[in-house]
C-alpha cells in the first residue's frame, strides 16, 4: 500500500486544494471575459471573488493539516460550494439575466459570510485546546 500522497494532507484537504484550483481558473477565465467581450462589473467581481477564495481556500487546507481541528475542511467545503453560488449566480446573470434561483447570489454571499466565522472559530478552537 503506498503512502499518504502528500504527507500530512488529508484527502478532504487535498480535494479542497483541487477545488481550489478550479474556482482559481474559473475566476481567471471570468475576468477574461470581463476584460475582453463583456464590460460588466458585475462579472469582474465574481471573477475576484473566485480568485481570493480560492488562494484563501489553499490556506485553509494548510491549516487543516496543521492545526489539530477537523472543522477546517468543512468550512472551507462550504466557502467553495458559497463562493461558487454566488460567483455564478453573478456570473449567469450578468451574461443572460437569468439567475440560477431566486436569491441565489445573497445566499452564496451569507454562506461565504458564516464560512469565514467558521474558520475563524476553527482556529480560536485550536488555540484554546492547544495553547502554546
Amino acid at each position: 500500500m503506498a503512502s499518504a500522497p502528500a504527507g500530512i494532507f488529508t484527502k478532504g484537504s487535498l480535494a479542497l486544494i483541487a477545488g481550489a484550483g478550479l474556482a482559481g481558473a474559473a475566476g481567471v477565465a471570468l475576468a477574461a471575459v470581463a476584460a475582453h467581450k463583456i464590460d460588466s462589473p458585475a462579472l469582474a467581481t465574481a471573477a475576484f471573488m473566485l480568485m481570493i477564495h480560492a488562494a484563501a481556500l489553499v490556506a485553509i487546507a494548510a491549516l487543516a493539516a496543521l492545526l489539530p481541528h477537523r472543522g477546517f475542511v468543512p468550512a472551507g467545503a462550504l466557502m467553495l460550494a458559497a463562493v461558487c453560488l454566488f460567483s455564478g449566480d453573478v456570473a449567469l446573470h450578468a451574461t443572460t439575466g437569468q439567475h440560477i434561483f431566486p436569491f441565489a447570489a445573497p445566499t452564496g454571499g451569507s454562506l461565504t459570510i458564516i464560512s469565514w466565522i467558521l474558520v475563524a472559530g476553527c482556529a480560536v478552537a485550536a488555540i484554546l485546546r492547544f495553547p502554546r
